[in-house]
């Protein structure tokens, strides 16, 4: 589990797991809390289990089946809809206690947000794809709370050292907002990308200026799950909710 020392509402739990303490084995060892890597199922909701136990939830998190998109799902509003094992969705929200918002990632960035007042959580899966097309603003715009009332947390994540990219991705970026060009350094005919600094330049333009980042890369720290550094492997969870 990942040790911060960043403010927190007392109302709101958050937590950002590595990959050790779970059941799992090679290469999933140990905690591998994603159930489409090809894991075996049951030691997956073995660890989900150790999960809930350890962090003493008093609900299971709702899990999701990402697609990269920017789809949010209000957890308030999901009793109301159809029963659905695992909604796809990229992101999600809530302001009733005890509900975990819960986003997987093994190089993506976690980006979990609350307000001040600790009444509102919500947690987005960042890769590039639904960075570039606003999985951020759109978790945000959730919130009733002003945006300079807001609190960003980004957990481990693909290091800028690591994350190689075309051009295609730099200009997408870019055409949507030219500050993004500081966020790549070239490499050849292609760049290296700083996710965590992209998040933080969209954050900043929404208004949002508490923020909190992890600094840690998945790809060179083997303390976490990384696509890229072994293919095969794990995920890691980012979880938040409210106490009470």
């Amino acid at each position: 589990m990942l040790h911060h020392d960043w403010p927190v509402p007392a109302n709101v739990g958050i937590a950002m797991t590595n990959r050790h303490g779970g059941v799992s084995t090679h290469p999933f060892d140990s905690l591998n809390l994603g159930l489409h890597v090809g894991d075996v199922i049951e030691r997956v909701m073995a660890n989900r289990e150790l999960l809930s136990k350890q962090l003493a939830l008093t609900a299971d998190p709702v899990w999701l089946e990402q697609v990269h998109g920017t789809h949010v799902l209000n957890l308030d509003a999901l009793s109301l809809a159809p029963a659905v094992d695992t909604p796809i969705a990229d992101a999600s929200y809530s302001r009733t206690a005890s509900q975990v918002c819960a986003i997987m990632t093994a190089d993506c960035l976690p980006v979990l947000m609350c307000n001040q007042a600790g009444t509102e959580v919500a947690a987005a899966h960042a890769g590039w794809r639904g960075l570039c097309d606003g999985v951020i603003e759109a978790t945000a715009a959730q919130f009733s709370s002003p945006m300079n009332e807001l609190i960003a947390y980004l957990g481990p994540a693909i290091g800028p050292q690591k994350f190689e990219v075309g051009a295609e991705v730099k200009q997408a970026f870019c055409a949507l907002h030219p500050q993004a060009a500081a966020c790549f350094i070239p490499s050849g005919d292609k760049c290296f990308a700083n996710i965590v600094s992209l998040a933080k330049l969209r954050l900043s333009l929404l208004g949002i200026n508490h923020i909190y980042s992890a600094d840690i890369c998945t790809v060179t720290d083997t303390n976490y799950f990384s696509y890229r550094r072994d293919k095969v492997t794990g995920r890691m969870a980012s979880l938040i909710w409210l106490k009470s």
